[in-house]
C-alpha cells in the first residue's frame, strides 16, 4: 500500500489478499471448504454438499466430449478436488486427461491425495497453454476474480479503493471516468462491481481453446438485475466459519472475498472472442436437465436433503446459474448442437 502511494484500486486489494503466496486467503494452509463448521471450514460448496452434483455434471461433460470430439477435461479452481473425483469416476475412459488449473499450493496438495486413485491421468499446471481443446469447467470461479469497485456518491461516480488509516485499512475514493455498462437509473447512492478480470478470463479461453465446450457455474445475475437501482450497496461478500459479512478490510487473508457474476457481461466476452453461447439457465434447471433426480426414489433421506439443497430456490437452486459456451467456428462440425443442460428452461434470451 505504501508502494502504490498510500492508495490502491479494490481489484488489486481483492488479488493480494487472496492470492499473496503464504498469505493471502487461497494461498494459505487453512480448510476453506467443508459442510459445517465444526471441521474448520468456512464454507460449502455444491460437490461438497452431494456427490451426485458432480455425477450429474458429468452427464453433460459427457455429451460435450462426444459432441466435440475431445477427450480432455480443464477444471479451474478445483478446490477440495470433490468434483474432479466425481467427474472422474462418472466418465472413466471417456476422459483421458484431467487438467487443475489452481494457484493455491495448499488446495493442489488436498487435490492430489483426494485423486490419487487415478493416477497420472490427472496433472496440475498454473498457466493455460497457448493452445488446448476439451471441456472447460468453473464452479465457483469467477465470484474469486477481484472486481473494480464504482461509486455513485452526490451523483458523481468514484472508483472506490482501499487506503491506510493509520495501520488500517479504509475505503478511499477517487474520480473516475468509469462506468457501469448500463445506465443505472436515479440519483441516489449507489455501490457497485465491474468485472473486468472475469471477462478478461473468458476472453483468454475463447482464445486458447480450439476445439471444446465451456461450463461456468457460479451465482450472479443478468446485467439489468445486477445493476437494478434497488441493488444500491453491491454485492461483495466475506464468508468465514460459515458466516458472511460485508467488511472485506477486516481480517484480511483470514476468509474469503467474492463477488456475484454479472453474467451478460460474461456472455458479450466470450460471444466477441469467439465463442457460442450454448445456454445459460438457473443451476437447478441445468441439474434437473441433466438427470439429477434419476434413481432418486430409494436414497436415504439425508441424501436426498442435500440434493434438494441444490436446487431449491432459496438455496442453490435459483441464485447459481450455469452458462455454456462452445467454439463458434463454421468449420467446426460441432457447432450448434443442444446441450443437455439447457434444453428446458434456458434463459440465453433474458441476457
Amino acid at each position: 500500500m505504501e508502494a502504490a502511494g498510500g492508495w490502491m484500486g479494490f481489484d488489486q486489494f481483492m488479488a493480494l489478499a487472496l492470492y499473496t503466496p503464504g498469505l493471502g486467503y487461497y494461498a494459505n494452509d487453512s480448510r476453506k471448504f467443508g459442510q459445517m463448521p465444526g471441521s474448520g471450514s468456512d464454507f460449502v460448496t455444491a460437490p461438497e454438499l452431494s456427490p451426485r452434483f458432480g455425477q450429474t455434471l458429468a452427464r453433460q461433460v459427457a455429451q460435450a466430449l462426444q459432441a466435440t470430439a475431445t477427450s480432455e477435461v480443464w477444471e479451474f479452481g478445483a478446490g477440495s478436488g470433490a468434483l474432479a473425483l466425481q467427474v472422474l469416476d462418472a466418465l472413466g475412459p471417456q476422459v483421458t486427461r484431467y487438467t487443475i488449473v489452481d494457484l493455491s499450493g495448499s488446495l493442489q496438495a488436498r487435490q492430489r491425495a483426494l485423486l490419487a486413485g487415478h493416477g497420472d491421468k490427472v496433472r496440475w499446471v498454473s498457466e493455460l497453454p497457448a493452445q488446448m481443446q476439451g471441456v472447460v469447467i468453473g464452479n465457483e470461479v469467477l465470484d474469486a476474480m477481484p472486481v473494480q469497485l464504482l461509486a455513485r456518491v452526490g451523483g458523481a461516480w468514484h472508483e472506490r479503493g482501499v487506503a491506510l488509516l493509520g495501520e488500517d485499512f479504509a475505503h478511499a475514493d477517487r474520480p473516475t471516468e468509469l462506468r457501469p455498462p448500463m445506465e443505472v437509473t436515479g440519483s441516489h447512492d449507489y455501490l457497485t462491481e465491474i468485472h473486468p478480470q472475469a471477462e478478461a478470463f473468458v476472453r483468454t479461453l475463447a482464445d486458447r481453446l480450439k476445439a471444446g465446450a465451456v461450463f461456468l457455474l457460479d451465482y450472479g445475475f443478468p446485467e439489468h438485475e445486477y445493476y437494478h437501482p434497488q441493488r444500491s450497496m453491491g454485492t461483495v461478500m466475506c464468508h468465514r466459519g460459515h458466516l458472511t459479512d460485508a467488511d472485506a478490510l477486516q481480517d484480511v487473508g483470514e476468509k474469503d472475498i467474492t463477488a456475484h457474476v454479472n453474467f451478460t457481461g460474461v456472455a458479450l466476452a466470450g460471444q466477441e472472442a469467439g465463442f457460442q453461447v450454448l445456454g445459460y439457465t438457473s443451476q437447478a434447471r441445468f441439474l434437473l436437465n441433466c438427470g439429477l433426480l434419476e434413481g432418486m426414489d430409494n436414497a436415504p433421506l439425508a441424501e436426498r436433503a442435500m440434493v434438494q439443497k441444490l436446487i431449491n430456490e432459496h438455496e442453490m437452486g435459483e441464485l447459481f446459474k450455469v452458462i455454456g459456451f462452445v467454439v463458434d467456428s463454421a468449420a467446426c462440425p460441432w457447432s450448434g448442437w443442444q446441450a443437455m443442460g439447457f434444453e428446458v428452461g434456458d434463459r440465453a434470451h433474458t441476457l
